[in-house]
């Protein structure tokens, strides 16, 4: 658990810490904001691609082998990336580091279904939230730190050592545990699955990477063609004997319930990790390493109860910790509707850190009760479709909540005779992100409203 959890959070840290270096990299290739934005699109498209298929190499490909070579491509695209010249250099550097995570996520889940009994899960999972909830923590403020002294391939050098780790633990404790049934391979439902995920994936990021893209051929064309080849592959996985993801995981009531949990708690989450370091940063003129500093405690504390939220689910279920967990997002969320360029960075860091413990009410025990309805055979096939709900919410919640903060921005803008003044554009920025937060009350209450009908498994 270790040496996966090493390699867990190194994938995630790599996701989120290059967000602070866009500038620079800009700056050192020559190259264009609408450019620079792939080598996080990329990852992240490349995650979303790779994680409903984990399902069918899970059953294919021994535990320790599927490990190895999830590792490989990390450390691979990490020293890639490291000695990237060139831009192009360090997108593939990019593409292929994301293979690793991509793999390596669905993976540890299924290996905490088989190791841990149901009534010990819920602590696991904890644990398994709080590497989850931290990477993204630490993410902005140590590549803040690295920025400023070794620039931004000290990203990646930091790294490797870790990467290494990972490796050698796995390799001398890492045992084959997954039932290997080698289902036969479709190669329809790969491409459908391939073209379909990836197309809603790059779509929504699409939208969230360019002011006013809704109507744009490169949103709307992916997503036409993304949603109509997802329709095609859930029909072919309902005829086919050995399917590639089995989606009869839906006929479980609880974890259907818990997919939809998890969807929403993440589309909110993220629009929290997108809304709030641009306010910090363009708002209220902060550093990068001052507004990680902000976001740290809320991550941190995310992390550390997840792992004690986990052990009062094995006792309590999920009922009252979710209920809880939507209720105090509301109250947060609606706290947030209200910021403005004078409110106090104390005040953001408890709403922030307020938030952070509600998505830890959340996350663990939506997810954890509806695995735990499932049986063995379909452990695979769950993990990968909470897997593949998580990376979709995630760049739906960036891409709603950037529009939502642009329309919000041009609003107040339209009715302001000096547009360009420099304080008038802070607290344009600022009534953009209070809009984009009105949005996610909406998302939360829908969240509370699905956690009434949740019970334990």
């Amino acid at each position: 658990m270790v040496s996966l959890m090493i390699g867990v959070f190194t994938g995630i840290f790599n996701q989120t810490a290059l967000n602070m270096a866009l500038t620079g990299i800009m700056d050192d290739f020559q190259i264009h904001a609408s450019n620079v934005q792939w080598v996080t699109t990329g990852y992240i498209l490349t995650m979303g691609i790779l994680v409903p298929i984990s399902g069918l190499l899970y059953k294919s490909v021994p535990t320790k082998k599927l490990f190895t070579i999830s590792l490989g491509f990390s450390f691979t695209g990490t020293l890639l990336a490291g000695f990237s010249i060139n831009f192009e250099m360090l997108l593939l550097a990019r593409i292929i580091q994301a293979v690793g995570p991509g793999i390596l996520m669905p993976l540890m889940t299924n290996i905490i279904l088989v190791l841990f009994p149901p009534n010990r899960r819920g602590m696991v999972m904890g644990l398994m939230m709080l590497v989850i909830a931290v990477a993204p923590a630490l993410g902005p403020t140590i590549s803040g730190l690295l920025i400023g002294s070794v620039g931004w391939k000290g990203i990646f050098w930091v790294s490797i050592p870790l990467l290494l780790i990972s490796l050698i633990l796995g390799l001398i404790y890492m045992r084959n545990i997954s039932n290997i049934t080698k289902p036969k391979v479709d190669i329809l439902s790969i491409l459908l699955s391939t073209i379909g995920f990836g197309g809603i994936v790059f779509g929504f990021s699409s939208a969230g990477s360019a002011v006013g893209s809704w109507g744009q051929p490169i949103v709307i064309i992916p997503l036409t063609i993304g949603i109509l080849s997802l329709i095609l592959f859930s029909f072919r996985q309902f005829k086919l004997a050995s399917p590639m993801l089995n989606l009869r995981v839906f006929k479980y009531p609880m974890f259907t319930i818990g997919s939809v949990l998890v969807f929403l708690v993440m589309f909110v989450n993220l629009s929290i990790s997108i809304l709030m370091p641009m306010y910090l940063v363009e708002s209220l003129l902060l550093s990068a390493l001052t507004a990680g500093l902000v976001l740290l405690p809320g991550g941190v504390f995310n992390g550390v109860t997840s792992l004690i939220i986990g052990r009062i689910f094995d006792e309590v279920g999920p009922k009252f910790l979710v209920r809880i967990g939507f209720f105090i997002l509301i109250i947060m969320f609606l706290l947030f509707s209200n910021i403005t360029v004078n409110t106090s960075l104390l005040i953001i860091i408890i709403i922030h850190t307020g938030s952070m413990f509600g998505v830890a009410l959340i996350m663990n025990p939506a997810q954890t009760n509806g695995l735990n309805q499932l049986p063995k055979q379909l452990y695979p096939d769950g993990a990968a479709v909470i897997g593949t709900l998580t990376q979709i919410a995630g760049a739906i919640g960036v891409a709603i909540a950037i529009s939502t903060m642009v329309s919000g921005q041009e609003a107040y803008l339209g009715g302001n005779i000096e547009p360009i003044n420099m304080t008038v554009q802070s607290e344009a920025l600022a009534a953009g992100v209070r809009s984009g937060f009105k949005l996610s009350v909406i998302g939360a209450i829908i969240g509370f409203i699905t956690s009434l009908f949740i019970r334990r498994s």
